[in-house]
């Protein structure tokens, strides 16, 4: 059973799902990033989380995420060392 924590948190009048991945995310094709951000905001309404999601993953020195487009410009001010210290849920499916 997979398990994968997240920071849920609420900010700027959102439920944000955030979830930090680890640095082989950078290398999929944006199709599969997709995926991948789809099913872990499906994964964590079907545990009882709201929220849109979002996702960080280091890249050499620079963090990066993958998210709603509204969210851009809060998203690039994040860093990963931020989200894994607002980790405050996991959910396993």
């Amino acid at each position: 059973m997979p398990t994968i924590k997240l920071a849920h948190i609420r900010e700027q009048g959102q439920n944000m799902l955030l979830f930090p991945l680890d640095s082989s995310f950078g290398f999929k094709t944006s199709s599969e990033q997709n995926a991948i951000l789809e099913e872990l905001e499906d994964r964590a309404h079907a545990a009882g989380l709201a929220g849109r999601a979002a996702v960080f993953w280091q890249s050499g020195s620079r963090t990066c995420s993958l998210g709603p487009k509204p969210w851009q410009q809060f998203l690039r001010s994040m860093s990963i060392r931020t989200v894994l210290a607002s980790v405050n849920k996991s959910i396993s499916w």
